[in-house]
C-alpha cells in the first residue's frame, strides 16, 4: 500500500521568509507556491511548508507516506486499527493528503500526488 516515503512537512510562522531560506538552502525554487503551502522537489522528495493556521498547523515536522489512492489507504488504515486524525482533502491541483493516528499515538500522513515524478535514475 505504502509507495515510499515522499513529504515532510515544516510548519512555519512566516512562509515567505521560510521560502526564501529554503530556496536558498536547497538551490532551487519551490515547484508548488501557494499562501496556504509552498513545495520543493529535492532529490525526488518533497519539502514542504504551510503557515501554522493552516489545517494541521501547529504539528511540527509531519512526514507523509505516498500512495496511489488516498482515499482507499486511508480507510485501509482505519480498517486496520489506526483513527481519523485529519480526513483526506483536495489541497489543489488534485494532490490529495490526509493523516490518521496509528495505534501507538503516532501520526502518520499519506498523500496523492498526480505531480510527484522520482528524478531520472532515483532507485
Amino acid at each position: 500500500m505504502l509507495l515510499g516515503l515522499r513529504t515532510a512537512i515544516y510548519q512555519v510562522d512566516d512562509i515567505a521568509a521560510a521560502k526564501a531560506w529554503y530556496s536558498r538552502v536547497t538551490g532551487i525554487e519551490p515547484y508548488f507556491d501557494q499562501p496556504f503551502y509552498v513545495g520543493f522537489n529535492v532529490g525526488g522528495f518533497e519539502l514542504g511548508l504551510q503557515p501554522e493556521e493552516a489545517p494541521g498547523g501547529g504539528i511540527i515536522g509531519n512526514a507523509y507516506w505516498g500512495v496511489p489512492d488516498a482515499r482507499a489507504a486511508f480507510a485501509r488504515l482505519l480498517e486496520l486499527g489506526a483513527s481519523s486524525c485529519d480526513e483526506i482533502a483536495d489541497v489543489g491541483e488534485g494532490i490529495l493528503v490526509g493523516s490518521v493516528i496509528d495505534p501507538f499515538g503516532n501520526r502518520l500522513g499519506i498523500i496523492e500526488n498526480p505531480h510527484f515524478k522520482l528524478p531520472p535514475g532515483t532507485p
